[in-house]
């Protein structure tokens, strides 16, 4: 399926420290469940072993939130934790 991002989604990438390619992975291949209002969420833990927010952390799980169009996934945001 295509995915394509909503003005918001990508306004969130940056200032929670996601990449285009992380939420693609996980909508391709992290766990699947159902979300509020008809959406659709899909989770996925990514090696970090960097620092955020000053922090050093090991992983990093991205979030996503997404509806189900014809043929696509519409991204409506990204939510970061790190571990």
């Amino acid at each position: 399926m295509h995915i394509r991002f909503h003005a918001h989604a990508l306004a969130r990438l940056s200032e929670r420290g996601a990449t285009q390619n992380e939420v693609t992975l996980t909508i391709r291949r992290g766990e699947r469940f159902t979300a509020k209002f008809d959406r659709t969420g899909f989770r996925m833990n990514f090696p970090f072993n960097s620092v955020w927010g000053g922090r050093k952390y090991a992983t990093k799980q991205v979030e996503v939130y997404a509806e189900e169009e014809k043929r696509s996934w519409l991204v409506i945001t990204v939510i970061t934790r790190y571990y």
